[in-house]
């Protein structure tokens, strides 16, 4: 019961609903999610990165190819355009004016997302 109280918190925090992940998603869709951790146990390793980032902060490398970055509203971080450019040398989309959408962005808002992917792809032609 913790452990889908935790993730459904998360879901509650990081989406861009005002704290009511249930306007974009299904009651069915947070469970299929909440079902999928608990099924393979891995409600720990994926919040360890959360974890590496508060102990032992980052570390940026920089990467030689194209990259798109699209900056959702509710993210919990909002990169700004200038640390991409720090950590990227070639980054050929840059959106921080996305209308919608969060840290779950491709699960709460797919049509936004897919067509921030396909912005970005088209650049590469």
């Amino acid at each position: 019961m913790g452990q889908a109280a935790w993730i459904y918190e998360k879901f509650a925090e990081w989406t861009d609903t005002d704290h009511d992940p249930e306007q974009v998603l299904t009651k069915d869709e947070l469970l299929d999610n909440i079902t999928l951790y608990w099924l393979t146990n891995t409600a720990a390793s994926s919040a360890r990165i959360y974890w590496e980032y508060a102990v032992a902060g980052t570390t940026t490398v920089k990467l030689d190819l194209p990259v798109g970055l699209s900056v959702f509203p509710r993210e919990i971080v909002r990169v700004p355009r200038i640390w991409a450019e720090r950590a990227f040398s070639d980054v050929v989309y840059f959106n921080d004016r996305v209308p919608a959408g969060g840290h779950f962005a491709a699960f709460e808002q797919p049509g936004i997302f897919t067509e921030e992917i396909r912005r970005f792809a088209r650049q590469l032609r």
